[in-house]
Parts: structure tokens; sequence; C-alpha cells
């Protein structure tokens, strides 16, 4: 079989999910993996001759059931996928018809050195596509899932066990599709996932290492001690956003690029606080009367 399946992820997202299903309508094997959805999620999946699954056993109260690394990785190796290339994508992105063609080339002729595929994904905001102010563009989505698992609580980072390609054509993507409103509520509860796992990093992980962050041959040792750094560096909120709006030159991406690049500064000082607040012990509340 030379096709490709589709593991699309969702939580509440009968706004978005109707005009992501379209942009993989060529698959004859969409999997929608939901995250205990209480709107119309289930109904528009299944409408459009979608598969519906949930993982067993999620914190309804939390994003990705509380682990978004091992959220991911239930979804891609214990549901049964029709064909052994899969592509992974969340409901505000949209694939393109160059981008479904290059897929379908792949899975028709792989090259028996590769297991995994980058994608340059292309962010749209106030009608504008952020052209310099993302911090990476690149991402794995397209794969052999049993050679790929995903780490970290949120923002996960993905695993390859071999060879990664790049491909060609891009990933579109509408972060504020919702609106401001819903990416601030989302990006709040990302931050509390962010807090916990850089504490956890400390606490089992080896010591932090300037000169490994630097010249570190392991790739996953040489990430870790650098992402270390950038948790210690002073006004870390401050540099993300020269980072993004000065030195990546988000400033020729107009308004919508220093919007970006102030709520992503925003955004790291909410962890950076919420870190503060886990490392501090409880105070007791003041004595009634």
């Amino acid at each position: 079989m030379n096709g490709v399946s589709v593991l699309l992820l969702t939580r509440n997202e009968e706004r978005d999910l109707p005009g992501c299903l379209a942009s993989v309508a060529w698959s004859d094997d969409v999997v929608v993996y939901d995250s205990l959805s209480t709107d119309q999620t289930k109904d528009l999946a299944e409408g459009h001759g979608a598969r519906f699954i949930q993982r067993p056993g999620q914190d309804p109260s939390l994003a990705y059931g509380g682990n978004e690394g091992i959220h991911r990785t239930w979804g891609i190796h214990q549901i049964p996928y029709k064909h052994p290339w899969l592509f992974v994508i969340d409901a505000d992105e949209r694939l393109t018809p160059e981008t479904s063609a290059e897929l379908q080339a792949i899975a028709s002729s792989p090259d028996p050195r590769v297991v995994a595929y980058r994608i340059r994904r292309r962010d749209f905001f106030l009608g504008r596509q952020l052209r310099h102010v993302q911090t990476s563009p690149w991402y794995i989505r397209f794969f052999r899932p049993e050679f790929v698992h995903y780490e970290r609580y949120v923002n996960c980072v993905t695993v390859v066990e071999g060879a990664v390609g790049d491909l060609q054509h891009p990933l579109d993507h509408y972060p504020f599709s919702k609106g401001l409103s819903h990416w601030i509520a989302r990006h709040n509860s990302y931050s509390t996932f962010e807090a916990q796992q850089i504490l956890q990093n400390r606490a089992t992980q080896e010591p932090f290492n300037l000169p490994a962050a630097f010249f570190e041959r392991d790739f996953n040792r040489r990430r870790f001690h650098q992402k270390e750094l950038f948790y210690r560096l002073p006004a870390r909120p401050l540099i993300k956003f020269l980072l993004l709006y000065v030195l990546k030159r988000g400033f020729l991406d107009g308004r919508p690029g220093f919007t970006y690049a102030l709520l992503q500064s925003i955004y790291e000082a909410i962890i950076l606080l919420k870190v503060q607040e886990l490392e501090q012990p409880q105070s007791s509340l003041p004595p009634a009367g």
C-alpha cells in the first residue's frame, strides 16, 4: 500500500476542523485523535468519514491529558494505520495541494534510507505571513511511526531513530484562527507545563554544563544544555523579544511581527514567574483574627 495515513489532533476544534479535513481529503485513512472534546468535533469528524479515537485514561481537565509527549506517542504507536507513512497535523493547519502531492509521491517511492521528513511551516497572523519572526519554521511531521516518539510535557520534541529528510513544499498554520484570547488562554496553560518541565529536567537530568551547550557532540545532550542555558539567562523575556524582532528581523513582518514577538516574550515571562513560584515553598495564610 503506497498511500499516506493522516493523524489529526483535536480538542474542541469545531471551528477549524472542517477546513483541515478538506485539506487532507485525498487520504483514505484520516484519524481524528481527540483529547476529550465537548463540542461538535466528533460529529464533524465522522461526518467527513474520518475515524474518531480518544485515548483512555486522560485527565479531562488538562490539555493532552496532562502530558503531550505521552499523548502523541500513544497516538502514533497504539492506533493502527492503513499505510506505513503517517502525516501528523493540527486542526489549525492546512496542507497545500502541492504538499499533498509530494507526500503521496514519497510514499509511493520512498527512499529506504529516510524514515522521517521535516516540513517548513508558514505561520499567518493578521492576514500576513510571518516570514521572519518564527523561532523555527521546521517541524518533523511525516514519518514511519515505528521510528518516532515524543518527549516533553508540552511543545514536544520529536525524537527520530534514523535519517531525516526535508520536504520541498510547506504546511500552512493559522495559530490565531480562534482569536487572541484563545491563544493567550492556551499559552497560559502551556506555561504551567513548561515550568514543570524545567524543574523536572533540573531534578532528573545531568547538571548544567556551559561548554556542553556549544561543543557536546551528542545532539540530545547539547540541546538539553542549550535549553538550560536559555532558561538561566537574565532578562529572558527581553532576550526572546530581541531574538525574534531584531536578530531574526521580525520587524520586516510589520505590525504582526511586532505583536507576535511581544506575545512570545510575555509567554516567556509567565514561564519564568511560574518556575519561581514552584520553586518557593507555599507560604501559609496569616492566622484568622
